[in-house]
C-alpha cells in the first residue's frame, strides 16, 4: 500500500514516523501544497491529513484511496457524502491531548490569574533589586480556593480541568451544550447561571451549531467582572470584536486563548492590539502539542493503518 502524509509539519519534526514504512511505501510531504495536493493524492491507498479539506476538489484524482488518517479528533475536515460514496473510509484518534489540554489550561490561567508576565519583568528589569522591601504588591491577584469554575464542554477534556480545580478548592459547575451531557461529579447548570456565577469560565466543546457564537457581547455582559475567560475549544466559539471590547473596557479581567477563528492569526485580529499580557494571553494552538502527546498522535494513526489493513475498523468515523 502507498500511504502519504501531506503534512508532516503538523506533527514535528521531532516525531519519529518511521516505523510507518513497515506498513507500505511511504511518501511524506512537509507541508500542504493546495496546487498540488490533488496530484500528491492521486496514487495514494492510504492518506494521512491533519487541516487540509477532504472533498471532490482534492479527492478527485484519488482512484484507488481507501482510508483517510485523520491526525486529530475533529472530522470537520471531510467531506463525508464525497468519501461515502467512493467508498473511503475516514479514521481519526481520540484522547490523545487530554492531559496536555488540561495542563495548559491551568498554565494560561495562572499566566493572567498572577500576572506573572508583570512580576517577572519586574524582577528581571532590575526593579527588584532596587526594591526597599522584600515583597511588591502593585498588581494584586487571588486564590482559586473558593472560587466557581465553569466548565463549557464537560467531555473529557472537561472533566480532567474539573478534576483538578476541584482539588484547588474549586466549587466546579457545567454547561452542556448539547444538553444530553449529564455527570452527578458535578453541578449542571444553565448558561446564563454559569455566566453570571463563575469566577473562570473555560471552554472545551467542540464547534457545532450549538456553539458557534455562542459567547457575544450579551454573554460577555452578563460575566463577572474579575473573570478569567479561557478557550481551549475552538475560536468560533467566542466572537473576538467582542472580547476584544470586554477586554479594553474593563468588563471582565482577563483572557486565556488557545484557539482563534482563523490560524495562523490574522492581521486584522482585534485581539491583536492588546499588548497587555496581564489581561491576555494567546497560544499558537499548542495545548495540544506537548511532545508525548505528539508522539501518541503518531502512534495512534499507525495502530489506525495496521488495523485496517487487518481488516478491523478502529476508530473508524461513521457520519
Amino acid at each position: 500500500m502507498k500511504i502519504v502524509f501531506l503534512e508532516t509539519d503538523t506533527l514535528g519534526t521531532d516525531v519519529d514516523l518511521t516505523p510507518f514504512d513497515q506498513l507500505g511505501e511511504v511518501i511524506k510531504y512537509p507541508r500542504s501544497n493546495p496546487e498540488e495536493n490533488a496530484k500528491r493524492i492521486a496514487e495514494a491507498d492510504i492518506l494521512v491529513v491533519n487541516k487540509i479539506p477532504m472533498n471532490e476538489s482534492t479527492l478527485k484524482l484519488a482512484k484507488d484511496l481507501k482510508l483517510i488518517c485523520i491526525t486529530a479528533t475533529g472530522t470537520n475536515i471531510i467531506d463525508f457524502d464525497y468519501t461515502n460514496r467512493h467508498n473511503i473510509k475516514v479514521a481519526n484518534v481520540k484522547g490523545y491531548s487530554t492531559q496536555s489540554v488540561v495542563q495548559h489550561t491551568f498554565a494560561l490561567l495562572f499566566y493572567v490569574y498572577e500576572k506573572l508576565r508583570y512580576y517577572d519583568d519586574f524582577v528581571k528589569s532590575g526593579d527588584y533589586i532596587r526594591n526597599d522591601i522584600f515583597s511588591h504588591f502593585k498588581m494584586k491577584f487571588n486564590e482559586l480556593y473558593g472560587k466557581t469554575w465553569g466548565i463549557i464542554g464537560l467531555g473529557e477534556i472537561g472533566r480532567g480541568v474539573a478534576a483538578v480545580a476541584k482539588q484547588f478548592g474549586c466549587k466546579v459547575i457545567y454547561y452542556s451544550t448539547s444538553g444530553k451531557n449529564f455527570n452527578q461529579d458535578y453541578e449542571s447548570v444553565d448558561f446564563d447561571t454559569l455566566l453570571g456565577q463563575s469566577d473562570i469560565i473555560s471552554i472545551h466543546a467542540p464547534l457545532n451549531d450549538a456553539t458557534r457564537d455562542l459567547i457575544g457581547e450579551d454573554e460577555l455582559n452578563k460575566m463577572k467582572k474579575s473573570v478569567v475567560l479561557l478557550n481551549l475549544g475552538r475560536g468560533q466559539i467566542i466572537n473576538e470584536e467582542a472580547l476584544a471590547k470586554a477586554l479594553l473596557e474593563d468588563r471582565i479581567a482577563a483572557a486565556g486563548l488557545d484557539v482563534l477563528e482563523q490560524e495562523p492569526m490574522a492581521a486584522d485580529n482585534p485581539l491583536y492590539q492588546i499588548k497587555d499580557s496581564t489581561k491576555l494571553i494567546i497560544t499558537p494552538h499548542i495545548a495540544w502539542a506537548t511532545i508525548e502527546a505528539r508522539q501518541r498522535v503518531a502512534q495512534e494513526v499507525y495502530k489506525n493503518i495496521e488495523a485496517f489493513q487487518k481488516g478491523e475498523p478502529r476508530n473508524i468515523v461513521i457520519a
